[in-house]
């Protein structure tokens, strides 16, 4: 990504070490992109902070997918601009031009030092290195934290984001992901294993995958067989889940998948899931059911035949729980199609299931297709769709009462005496349901944060469980 720079105000003298305000917006992929910033300002020397007071300057990572991310981001920015004066902005809101092919961001807010687009560690650090220089010490400057070659991670220690792959091929209508983040560029398949390995052992029990198509992987470079502890290993999706799966094992930990698009090839993934290398959890972003409205957002992989797909990974491993994102009120999107979806996600029974009433992205080709729906109505819509989908998702859940789960310990009061609260494989952070663990009543069922505990499912409440440790 291109950046743009300001020119650049008399700097106050910085601190003993320069101090850095840090604030991560957006999803878990731009969260990965903080901490490669984070991890790259330690090893320099610099010290880094979540608030702006006291920072001889401040970096904002921002989101700029849908109107609320933007309206978060240029808030935050404006902000960090009132509360300390010198900003440098990152992210995919960065990438953001005007009609007038003007940085969004600097017109919005021109006092900002300097712009850069996502995954652009390097382009930040040059930023940085010209408004705040920090000679590097090498005797001094080391790459802090537990997990080594990882880096820094602003997940909790016990689990952590590992990013596969930048950018995506797809040009879906509703999306202009590709616009700032670019096309599919796949990392080297042993760089990514050298940082699972690392965070591994560095004490995180649960790794979760993330991409912008996790499905994709390798595509960009056909492929191609990379190397991993002195043998090969290629460049796509099944081996280097495969891969993941064989480094958990001896750790105990868990390895979850994200944004795992419906193509044919994820077939293969699903008997890895019923032999228990990685968890039988798919997030996948199905975004609607009926074909013709798939065809409008050109949704790549036979959306048409997901149901049957559906159906036979259930056959194959029945404990699979799926997780998806939906569209309501997408342009030209009829009452029949609608309530295909409806259908679909009933027949489908999707465990996890959220939802957008769909919004005029800027830059986003469906803003002119025929058939835009009152906005009245794209809200009324999703409201129905939840109501469906909750309706789905507890049914499910009731079933779950009187099982035995591994719970994977989130927060823990007392060592367990006064309750805590966890995850089972069903459940990604932030993102689904909870685990609420009952007090304790004897010392040897104490637990921590980061323990794996087995507890019996007692009661189901709304999207969450309640469970006893056994």
């Amino acid at each position: 990504m291109s950046q743009a720079l300001s020119s650049s105000p008399t700097a106050t003298p910085p601190t003993a070490t320069p101090k850095i305000g840090f604030v991560s917006l957006g999803c878990p992929k731009n969260l990965t992109d903080s901490e490669l910033i984070l991890t790259q300002l330690s090893a320099e020397g610099y010290q880094t902070s979540k608030t702006f007071q006291g920072a001889d300057l401040v970096i904002v990572n921002t989101c700029g997918f849908i109107d609320d991310a933007v309206k978060e981001s240029l808030d935050t920015i404006g902000e960090a601009l009132a509360d300390n004066g010198k900003v440098i902005v990152t992210g995919c809101l960065g990438a953001r031009a005007n009609e007038d092919g003007g940085n969004f961001v600097q017109q919005t807010h021109p006092k900002v030092l300097a712009v850069t687009g996502p995954h652009a560690a390097q382009e930040v650090m040059d930023a940085v290195h010209r408004h705040l220089p920090k000679p590097h010490d090498p005797f001094l400057d080391l790459v802090p934290g537990a997990f080594g070659d990882a880096g820094i991670k602003l997940t909790p220690r016990h689990y952590a984001y590992l990013k596969i792959s930048e950018g995506c091929n797809h040009r879906c209508t509703f999306c202009i992901i590709p616009s700032m983040r670019g096309d599919l560029v796949s990392r080297p398949v042993g760089d990514v294993l050298k940082e699972a390995a690392a965070l591994f052992a560095g004490g995180v029990k649960e790794l979760l995958v993330v991409s912008q198509d996790t499905s994709a992987y390798g595509v960009d470079v056909k492929y191609r067989t990379g190397f991993w502890d002195g043998k090969p290993v290629k460049t796509r999706t099944q081996e280097l889940v495969q891969a993941l799966g064989e480094l958990a094992r001896p750790y105990g930990a868990w390895v979850r998948l994200h944004y795992v698009y419906p193509y044919p090839s994820v077939d293969e993934l699903i008997p890895l899931m019923a032999q228990g290398l990685v968890l039988p959890y798919l997030d996948v972003p199905l975004q609607h059911s009926h074909p013709d409205v798939l065809k409008r957002m050109k949704r790549p992989a036979s959306g048409e035949k997901n149901l049957e797909r559906i159906q036979r990974w259930r056959e194959i491993c029945p404990d699979l729980v799926i997780r998806s994102t939906f569209i309501a009120g997408f342009p030209g999107e009829t009452e029949e199609e609608f309530q295909h979806l409806l259908d679909f996600v009933r027949e489908a029974q999707i465990d996890r299931a959220g939802c957008f009433a769909y919004s005029d992205v800027t830059g986003a080709t469906a803003n002119t297709l025929p058939g835009q729906l009152p906005q009245e109505e794209r809200e009324l819509r999703r409201a129905r769709f939840m109501a469906v989908a909750e309706e789905v998702s507890v049914a499910r859940l009731q079933r779950r009462v009187g099982q035995t789960l591994q719970v994977l310990v989130d927060k823990a009061s007392a060592l367990g005496k006064k309750g805590g609260v966890g995850r089972s494989y069903a459940d990604a952070p932030e993102i689904d349901g909870l685990v609420h663990l009952l007090p304790t009543d004897k010392a040897s069922r104490q637990y921590k944060v980061g323990d794996f505990v087995k507890a019996r499912v007692v009661e189901a409440q709304g999207h969450d469980l309640v469970a006893q440790i056994l």
